[in-house]
């Protein structure tokens, strides 16, 4: 009974219910009777990542070898997901040096092949492949998906051969990674975004330096990759091994930042300015300043944070303050909700916020409202008691109403002290 629960939950991507089954005693190595094969390739072959690792961590075998003469993990690398590879790859110190190169060669053979062509060479299949955008929300980045002939592919290869090298101590060369992360041009993409985060691992100085060198090359993508990577550098902090040099950061961050011209490139540029901290409050202000009417809501979305520092002369203080509710009326939504989140942290005499977090109580995005309730319960205005009761249900566990909740207590405590006080 327990095999025939455990097939129906992997058949469902049930991973709860797998968990709970392989705690019950259900052998991971259970094989579905559909093909006889171990449940963990139908994991794989589903792209389901947590019922794959919830079979891996009871003990189902990603180098178990298959009639056909893979095992599952060859399977996920085949598949072309970062995420379902990292999933099923056992510790590096239970693979042989040929159970490597093995692995290594099928990422490879992928990343330089035609995916459609192999799949069609693979099936005989004549018709038109069915391509799609597929997301990885665990992750956060997506992938291009294409199936023919019954067979399913992402495009994620070379991310899986940057994922696999690095794990085993064979990465590749800066500009070999960087070249591999423009053949897929976008910031969301898997191989853009293991690429970045893989080289980010390596946190020494020839990775920080390779990528500081792209600052000013003609080509954006360059430009994008080098600030991606450098602003996850810095962003690390000492238990995380590398940092820069001191003041290298600073002084690399802040010229960018008033030189690029792309919009997308100096979002990251700012959101790396951000986490320069003590001593530069006021430069960093100033820089909110200056781009808090920049024509692009992905710079104007970085803006409310530049903005939120509380130290500086009260010239500048107002100036960012005034700054912070022009960004509140913003035309793009996503401006609004960082700004109402941003304003969620400002402390002490603010003229006016009240009015401008009113303003935002029926907002389009739920989180903005969610904000500016709580941040009128923060600042004991009561008229966070509608704004919250309409916002109802409140998720505990969620982040921004999780928040909410607590400020409302907060509120309502310090309204029951007054009462008693004046009743008193």
């Amino acid at each position: 009974m327990e095999s025939t629960e455990l097939v129906a939950a992997v058949r469902r991507g049930d991973a709860e219910a797998v968990r709970e089954l392989l705690d019950g005693g259900a052998d991971p190595e259970t094989r579905d009777p559909a093909d006889g094969l171990p449940l963990l390739c139908a994991a794989v072959a589903a792209y389901d990542e947590k019922v794959a690792e919830a079979l891996v961590e009871a003990g189902a075998d990603p180098l178990r070898p298959l009639p056909d003469g893979g095992a599952p993990l060859l399977r996920a690398v085949d598949g072309g997901s970062t995420t379902m590879t990292s999933a099923v790859l056992p510790e590096t110190v239970r693979l042989t040096h040929e159970q490597r190169a093995r692995l290594l060669d099928r990422a490879r053979f992928w990343t330089g092949t035609d995916l459609e062509a192999e799949l069609r060479r693979r099936t005989g299949a004549s018709g038109p492949a069915v391509r799609e955008r597929v997301e990885d929300p665990d992750d956060f980045c997506h992938y291009e998906q294409i199936t023919l002939g019954g067979l399913t592919v992402r495009d994620g290869h070379a991310g899986v051969l940057i994922l696999l090298e690095e794990r085993f101590g064979t990465g590749a060369p800066f500009d070999e990674v960087l070249a591999r992360a423009l053949a897929r041009p976008d910031r969301g993409h898997a191989v853009w975004r293991e690429a970045v985060v893989r080289l980010s691992f390596r946190r020494h100085e020839p990775t920080w330096a390779a990528a500081a060198g792209l600052r000013d090359h003609p080509d954006r993508l360059r430009r994008l990759f080098a600030a991606d990577l450098l602003r996850l550098m810095a962003v690390s902090g000492p238990h995380d091994g590398y940092r820069p040099p001191a003041g290298r950061d600073i002084a690399l961050f802040f010229p960018w930042a008033s030189e690029e011209e792309d919009p997308e490139v100096l979002a990251l540029v700012l959101d790396a300015v951000i986490d320069e901290g003590d001593g530069y409050a006021e430069d960093i202000g100033a820089l909110g300043l200056r781009h808090a009417t920049h024509p692009d809501p992905r710079v104007r979305c970085v803006v409310p944070y530049l903005l939120s520092g509380d130290e500086g002369s009260p010239d500048a203080l107002s100036a960012r303050l005034e700054a912070l509710y022009a960004l509140a009326r913003d035309p793009d939504p996503d401006v609004r909700e960082q700004t109402a989140y941003q304003l969620t942290h400002v402390r002490g005499e603010a003229p006016g916020i009240e009015d401008v977090l009113a303003g935002l109580l029926d907002d389009d995005l739920r989180d903005t409202r969610v904000h500016a309730a709580r941040a009128l319960a923060l600042r004991g205005d009561p008229r966070c008691v509608e704004a919250a009761r309409r916002l109802r249900p409140l998720d505990p566990d969620g982040g921004p109403d999780g928040d909410l909740m607590r400020a409302m207590w907060a509120y309502e405590d310090a309204a029951a002290r007054t009462a008693a006080t004046e009743t008193g």
